[in-house]
């Protein structure tokens, strides 16, 4: 499903696609905020760091808690509810797309999500950098025509301090194995609605399919086929968010699935819950 770009009319900038938020600047009007209802495909990166108190978010239905010095982020595609309660007393919100990191001068692989947890804990230095970094480049987005450089800059910068912080608390992985997993999740990624079989994975990688096994174990903690099916059923919750009217038979055919009982039968094995109690929830 394609899903827009930044939105234009949101950007702080005149040369990037990139907005933040704190509690004294940069909020939208509650007309504006309706405009895109109470749950939004996201079709840019969006950080939250709590600085002091606590905050929640929504993401993909599932209720990401933060405390102080912690960040928790999104991803493109991911479902975001809007928040129904407060966020904590000092906090920064950053959104912004791919075309702002196709200008940075590196990648950053915890964009990619490989440990699967989206909520980061910083050490006191380490907060007060991110903190100060995430103060520049609000000083630079008051200004709508300051140099989209000067902010990819600080961007950069805040981008390297939590990939450094993401992989921090985990044993650092022989390069290989991880670039292999990232490898594998950007195929999954790619042909998620094919459903690729394992065998065809594992041959696009190098890998056998032990290899792959023990790679994709290693960093998600399930098998290959385990990690696939989920991947899969998060995508068909989204797509119940967005498209609340599609019936079952047309969300399965979407999703790759030649049997519209068993994705039925799948999705509760998964969630726990029928369809038909999942879009119930959706209309409270």
């Amino acid at each position: 499903m394609a899903i827009k770009t930044f939105p234009e009319n949101l950007s702080q900038n005149k040369g990037l696609p990139i907005r933040m938020v704190t509690p004294e600047f940069g909020r939208i009007s509650a007309e504006s905020a309706a405009q895109y209802g109470s749950a939004q495909r996201l079709p840019y990166y969006f950080f939250l760091f709590v600085w002091q108190g606590s905050s929640s978010e929504v993401i993909d239905g599932e209720t990401m808690e933060g405390g102080e010095n912690e960040l928790l982020f999104a991803l493109p595609h991911q479902v975001r509810q809007l928040a129904s309660g407060g966020h904590g007393a000092d906090y920064y919100k950053l959104g912004f797309d791919n075309e702002c990191l196709a200008r940075l001068p590196k990648k950053f692989p915890f964009l990619l999500n490989p440990l699967n947890r989206q909520k980061i804990s910083f050490l006191p230095d380490a907060a007060l950098r991110l903190w100060n970094t995430f103060k520049i480049l609000k000083e630079l987005l008051h200004t709508v025509d300051s140099n989209p450089e000067l902010i990819l800059a600080y961007l950069n910068s805040l981008l390297t301090e939590i990939n450094t912080a993401y992989f921090v608390l985990h044993k650092k992985p022989v390069a290989g194995r991880l670039d292999k997993f990232l490898g594998f999740k950007l195929f999954v990624e790619d042909n998620l609605t094919d459903q690729p079989a394992i065998t065809e994975i594992a041959e696009k990688l190098a890998l056998s399919t032990d290899g792959l096994y023990r790679i994709v174990k290693q960093h998600s903690g399930v098998s290959p086929k385990e990690f696939i099916t989920d991947r899969l059923i998060i995508e068909a919750r989204r797509r119940m968010y967005n498209e609340p009217n599609t019936s079952v038979k047309e969300l399965a055919f979407e999703l790759g699935f030649n049997d519209p009982g068993y994705f039925s039968r799948l999705f509760k094995k998964v969630t726990g819950k029928t369809i038909a109690a999942f879009y119930q929830d959706l209309s409270l």
